[in-house]
């Protein structure tokens, strides 16, 4: 839950600039992760500010939960962080890496996967040992939530049995095949469309 004094990690779209810029849906992880997780590059900033400031973009884990033919889909209930999400339908669990991981984050990658873990267990009862994948990136300049966010996107196999809802954020939770999901397309947020525009090479 978002407080008003809550320190959420992000980076300079300087930085981003510096890699290549790109819209929607890259797979191209090695190439962007490492620099944006490097501590000389990001920083911890007021969640109130980095909202309104494009020239931060706030780092976002957008975890894809499949059981290899079936993928999560949920609608984002009136308990959601961003309200500029409420009613839209998801296929990605996730949300901001804030500073209680600081202490946490001079360890590198294994710091950044046990945040990615924190936000999927704040919203979902997943079963078994967290081993999510990061297979791809996310950006969109085009909205004001996406102008100051960045996704990095992960895969987590399971089982329907082994997921089950936690937040009120959470409402509507199904499992769906990528033909039914396409049919639910214009009612997603734009990450997951984008997610689900790759949703073969994500699943993999």
């Amino acid at each position: 839950m978002a407080t008003p004094d809550e320190k959420i990690l992000g980076f300079p779209r300087a930085i981003f600039e510096q890699l290549g810029v790109f819209h929607g849906f890259s797979a191209d992880v090695e190439r962007y992760l490492p620099a944006i997780l490097d501590p000389k590059n990001n920083s911890f900033r007021l969640r109130a500010q980095a909202e309104t400031d494009p020239s931060f973009k706030q780092i976002i884990p957008y975890v894809v939960i499949t059981d290899g033919e079936r993928v999560l889909h949920y609608v984002r209930g009136k308990k959601a962080g961003e309200q500029r999400l409420v009613a839209k339908g998801s296929i990605g669990i996730g949300g901001h890496i804030n500073d209680e991981d600081h202490s946490l984050f001079a360890v590198g990658m294994d710091a950044f996967r046990a945040a990615v873990e924190r936000e999927v267990r704040e919203e979902l009862n997943v079963e078994g040992a967290f081993d999510a994948k990061p297979v791809g990136l996310i950006n969109d300049d085009t909205t004001e939530v996406g102008q100051v966010h960045f996704g990095i996107v992960h895969v987590l196999r399971r089982q329907p049995e082994q997921v089950k809802k936690r937040e009120q954020v959470i409402a509507q939770q199904e499992w769906l095949t990528p033909a039914e999901l396409r049919e639910r397309r214009e009612r997603m947020e734009t990450w997951s469309q984008f997610c689900l525009d790759n949703i073969e090479r994500i699943l993999k």
